[in-house]
């Protein structure tokens, strides 16, 4: 069996696989953000991890045994680049080592990226070794192209994204200032499914960026003249959805690639799903959409444990 970790800016995570890729325990835990904050200091996060992450893994369930583990494997930085860097992974790679060293297997360091594509490999069946990839959440918004072989690292080209917020960012500010708890994703689109009426914010696109500071601007002066909080979250997801689009279209044009997969938390809004899906599936434009499963969209460390497994020797 592979363990792996992750620990996020939101999300202590911590996942358990087999050698046949059966997933054994997964637990993750969202920090808690104080009402009304946007988020968390990567100082408060990482003391907080360091509470939680011990606390995960002692409760397994008994479902494996620790003397079962061949590799431990953590996410040591956000993206699999040199000087990509912050203080949260810290924790999951230094307990990851403490806990390979004391288990006498390897231990094998990928990234919260690398984690986030292996997971919706494994998830959303993607058939293919080379591909698109859209990673879209409150911490990434960034458009790749992949090539993926099992037992080997990604390859992976970054080849656009946001020059300012990202999607979750966006979803959040506007649901912080909708009263709505943070992370606020799920709560806006449960508020959308009330919307009566579809309101217009406009998307920003050029080639491969995009750009969500003028479109949140927006949603703010919506929310200044009291619209419906159910419209303002739906147009919040269309603006997301059409921004997207335009975004996978013209890589697909460009880079001749159909088969796209899409993870992070925000590709498992159901809205925002169904929208790309309906544009981009069309005869017309040819495009298969693979979205890792919901509950592996979201932070985890379910892909992380497959790395693991991949990467052992």
């Amino acid at each position: 069996m592979f363990l792996g970790l992750d620990t996020s800016c939101y999300t202590t995570s911590a996942a358990v696989v087999d050698k046949d890729e059966g997933l054994i325990w997964n637990k993750s835990k969202l920090l808690l953000v104080p009402e009304g904050e946007k988020g968390l200091p990567q100082s408060e996060a990482l003391f907080n991890h360091l509470k939680r992450l011990p606390q995960l893994l002692q409760d397994t369930g008994q479902l494996f045994c620790y003397s079962q583990i061949q590799a431990v494997c953590a996410s040591t930085r956000p993206r699999p680049q040199e000087n990509s860097y912050m203080p949260v992974f810290t924790v999951s790679e230094n307990i990851g080592r403490i806990l390979a060293t004391s288990l006498g297997v390897p231990f094998i360091e990928t990234s919260h990226q690398e984690n986030h594509l292996r997971a919706g490999v494994w998830s959303g069946k993607i058939p293919c070794k080379e591909f698109l990839a859209l990673h879209v959440s409150g911490g990434t918004s960034e458009l790749l192209k992949v090539c993926w072989q099992k037992g080997r690292p990604f390859k992976i080209n970054l080849l656009g994204g946001t020059i300012d917020l990202h999607a979750g960012q966006f979803i959040d500010r506007v649901g912080v200032s909708l009263n709505l708890p943070f992370p606020a994703g799920p709560h806006m689109e449960r508020i959308g499914r009330d919307s009566d009426k579809l309101l217009e914010i406009p998307s920003w696109v050029r080639e491969y960026s995009i750009s969500f500071s003028g479109p949140e601007a927006a949603a703010q002066r919506l929310i200044a003249a009291k619209e419906s909080p159910a419209n303002i979250a739906r147009a919040v997801e269309n603006c997301i959805a059409k921004t997207l689009e335009k975004l996978l279209l013209n890589a697909m044009g460009k880079e001749k690639f159909t088969n796209i997969l899409l993870v992070g938390g925000v590709c498992a809004n159901t809205y925002i799903k169904k929208r790309l899906k309906n544009r981009l599936e069309h005869q017309a434009v040819g495009a298969k959409l693979y979205f890792a499963a919901p509950e592996y969209s979201s932070d985890n460390a379910v892909g992380t444990a497959l790395i693991g497994k991949d990467m052992h020797i």
